[in-house]
């Protein structure tokens, strides 16, 4: 069979690898985007509800983490959120912003992957699907690739394979796999935007309390997020557990202050305790918390009785716990349903202008497979569209 000979090749039909093909397209580079799965884009249509949550506009490189926080300027500075935005326009797409910065489909996330699916047709991409790579070799100035039944030639070569999140959709190691096949470092890689698992003690009065939310300040690592929390069955879950998930390190705790808009729970508890000295805890608890997890916050803890009853002290130690309640997860969900992963291909090994690698010309690394982790918000997927932008401009 005759070898298959193209400008380049992409591997990986996700968000980065799709703009970054597009891109080369357009610039008159015959590509071919390879992909394992049966579809392209899986991780686009479930993000964000099936709403696809595809840019912030508040985007700065202080929202991703990296043991090179500088790589990822160039790429973010090049191509911003309202570049995005505008290709999103041009396609007809109706989005809404539901929070500050955050955009999201009006309709659904599918019509982001099909934007991306048109550009890359209009870009003359021939994609493949259900096509794996078994072999990668570098040959003379460029690579040649064993796809499905196909010997493949290219001059450039991009791998956009992902991450380990969410293996059901497709992930696998198969990008550090080739990462070091060319002896380039990779960093430990782990779950991260990822749910927390509760200790029994914890998961005991919690996980009757599932499906309840509140908007809480969680924390860890150091840092914090005023975000609201989920009780889950498994654990505990929403964008201020995801959040600090992403700091947080085995054997650490995390510290939850439940009540973020009141600064100074204690003073309100006395001025309660004055005016109405005969009400519960419980009661006052609901002006705050819904009916089930009040109920629970009293029961849990045993505040009982009557306000009045209360001294300074006691009330001192309910403030200070709803303010500052601690707890050491036993884990994490880990990548099953994590949105992300933390780690991998050190960018110390890439230019940050073309993503190519230093040591090996015509070879890129685009996409969640570098150590450049994005905060929740729209961030990551800024990230895919930058960096695969940039990568296929170099192509």
């Amino acid at each position: 069979m005759a070898v298959q000979q193209y400008d380049a090749v992409v591997i990986g039909a996700g968000a980065a690898g799709l703009m970054c093909a597009a891109t080369a397209g357009y610039r008159g580079r015959s590509v071919l985007l390879l992909d394992h799965a049966n579809k392209a884009g899986k991780k686009i249509l479930m993000s964000g509800g099936g709403r696809c949550n595809f840019t912030n506009l508040n985007t700065t490189p202080d929202h991703f983490l990296s043991a090179n926080p500088h790589f990822c300027k160039s790429a973010l500075k090049r191509y911003s959120p309202w570049h995005f935005v505008e290709l999103v326009e041009r396609h007809g797409v109706e989005h809404v912003e539901k929070a500050p910065g955050q955009l999201f489909c009006a309709q659904s996330s599918k019509e982001i992957l099909n934007l991306l699916l048109t550009e890359c047709e209009w870009a003359g991409v021939e994609m493949r699907l259900n096509t794996p790579v078994s072999a990668i070799r570098q040959r003379g100035p460029g690579f040649s690739l064993r796809a499905a039944n196909a010997d493949i030639a290219c001059d450039k070569l991009v791998i956009a394979s992902g991450g380990l999140s969410i293996p059901t959709l497709g992930a696998s190691p198969f990008g550090y796999q080739v990462a070091e096949q060319f002896g380039l470092p990779v960093l430990p890689t782990r779950a991260a935007l990822v749910p927390f698992t509760l200790q029994p003690a914890d998961k005991a009065w919690l996980s009757t309390l599932s499906g309840v939310s509140a908007e809480v300040r969680a924390q860890a690592g150091g840092v914090s997020f005023n975000e609201p929390l989920l009780i889950t069955h498994r654990g505990l879950s929403g964008p201020a557990m995801l959040q600090v998930s992403t700091f947080w390190r085995p054997g650490e705790a995390v510290t939850v202050d439940w009540l973020p808009a009141l600064a100074d729970p204690l003073q309100a508890l006395r001025q309660a305790r004055q005016e109405q000295p005969s009400a519960s805890l419980e009661k006052w608890l609901r002006g705050f918390f819904s009916q089930r997890l009040a109920a629970a916050w009293v029961a849990h803890f045993q505040w009982a009785g009557p306000l009045q009853h209360y001294s300074n002290e006691a009330l001192a130690d309910v403030a200070a716990l709803l303010k500052g309640w601690s707890f050491k997860p036993s884990g994490t969900e880990g990548y099953r349903t994590a949105e992300v992963t933390l780690g991998g291909l050190d960018t110390d090994a890439l230019s940050s202008r073309t993503f190519e690698v230093n040591r090996v010309p015509g070879l890129h690394f685009i996409g969640e497979v570098l150590d450049v982790t994005g905060q929740l918000g729209g961030f990551n997927f800024q990230w895919a569209w930058a960096c695969g932008h940039a990568a296929g401009e170099a192509l």
